[in-house]
């Protein structure tokens, strides 16, 4: 049933649809006009017939033809009811149980009445109807693969525009549907809506992309010219005397310095140099390790240990960044399960917007008001760390409330390659 809602069966269907009302159409058309024809030929002979018979009963001589009698008992009450208002009328009817065309007159009180045979007309009628069928049907079935052919062309266009949209909605920025060159060049004043739809969204994805790269160049370049005043800016700070106007200081420059080092690294992810120095460790002991770096309160729960290939620094870097984001937006306890290759992160806070759940971590933005307010870097920077890494990433919220993130990680080889 999906095949047939698809879009090319809708076109295919709807075209033979109307090209079966059309067959069928001219069919009643051609079968009335030839009919008539046919018919107004037969009761032409028959009058003719009627002219010869009437002429030889008022003269009183044998007409010679076997087809013609008085008041015979097979002739049809409607003409019989014709004659007796004193008219002349022919009609199809039977004598002895096969077709004929029935013609009389009146003629002393009585039905004078010829019969033509009508199998034969009758047999060509249903020779006409049959070819005019088979022509219907045959034009039916031409259109119909001539229409499942042309919306299957467009239904495939379509679909590759669409796979391509989605694509580029996933942050495959490269896609394109290129069907600039697909049919030939295009001839002035030519109307192709699937094309100028493709057209269309190739040149959206190439502007979205300068946009994002420029962007991209745009953060780097701030990061990097930031980075060397903060550092002379911290230096300096140190200098000051004692007291809370220092302490106040020293906090924003930090605060600052690390928001020029996020974005630095962001750049160095968006720009795809980042490698990763992969080794086998044992996952749970690495967990351990990385929470207790963080010197937060943190519970870890260790299900299933196992050995995962990955980046300790970079794994290091991903934990703590969901830790702080959950003591900053999020509430306690804050807990972490490994079970197996898989590490669930957990607060018991508001849990994740939808908007973050659906599209994933945006820079520069939290989000919801709710989870407190940040620049939204560290979960953005976890994201690019994990693709990285090759760790698959989930946001969720729990069922009884809290943010839930899952982290799956590759699992390593044995030691002995095996």
């Amino acid at each position: 049933m999906r095949a047939l809602s698809s879009l090319r069966w809708k076109i295919a269907l709807t075209t033979t649809m109307v090209c079966c009302m059309v067959a069928a159409a001219l069919g009643v058309l051609v079968h009335n006009v030839v009919a008539r024809q046919i018919v107004g030929e037969v009761r032409k002979d028959a009058d003719r017939d009627l002219e010869h018979a009437i002429g030889h009963y008022q003269y009183g001589t044998a007409h010679g033809d076997v087809n013609v009698a008085l008041d015979p008992p097979s002739l049809p009450r409607p003409l019989r009811d014709v004659i007796a208002r004193g008219q002349t009328g022919s009609m199809v009817g039977e004598r002895a149980g096969r077709p004929v065309m029935w013609a009389a007159a009146p003629a002393d009180d009585k039905a004078l009445a010829v019969w033509v045979p009508y199998e034969e007309t009758r047999e060509r009628l249903r020779d006409i109807d049959t070819a005019i069928l088979a022509s219907s049907a045959l034009a039916a079935g031409v259109v119909a693969l001539a229409g499942l052919f042309l919306a299957n062309r467009i239904s495939r266009r379509l679909a590759t525009t669409a796979a391509v949209a989605r694509r580029i909605s996933a942050g495959d920025l490269d896609a394109r549907v290129g069907l600039q060159g697909d049919d030939g060049p295009r001839s002035p004043g030519s109307q192709d809506e699937v094309r100028d739809v493709a057209q269309a969204l190739d040149s959206m994805a190439g502007s979205l992309q300068e946009r994002l790269e420029a962007e991209k160049r745009f953060t780097a370049d701030v990061a990097h010219e930031l980075r060397t005043p903060l550092t002379g800016s911290l230096a300096a700070a140190a200098l000051l005397p004692d007291g809370r106007p220092k302490e106040m200081i020293v906090d924003r420059l930090k605060a600052l310095h690390l928001l020029t080092e996020d974005l630095l690294e962001i750049s160095r992810l968006d720009s795809g140099v980042e490698r990763a120095d992969l080794g086998r460790m044992e996952l749970g002991r690495a967990v351990e390790r990385a929470v207790a770096g963080t010197r937060l309160a943190v519970s870890v729960r260790v299900v299933r240990d196992t050995v995962v290939l990955t980046d300790r620094r970079r794994l290091d870097r991903i934990l703590t960044n969901l830790l702080v984001n959950a003591y900053k937006h999020g509430q306690p306890p804050v807990e972490v399960t490994v079970d197996g290759p898989v590490v669930v992160v957990r607060d018991h806070g508001a849990g994740y917007p939808p908007e973050l759940i659906g599209q994933g971590p945006q820079r520069f933005r939290t989000g919801d008001p709710g989870r407190g307010r940040g620049h939204g870097l560290g979960l953005t920077i976890a994201a690019g760390q994990a693709a990285v890494l090759d760790v698959s990433v989930d946001f969720a919220n729990a069922p009884d409330g809290g943010a839930l993130t899952t982290l799956t990680l590759p699992v390593g080889l044995p030691a002995d390659g095996s």
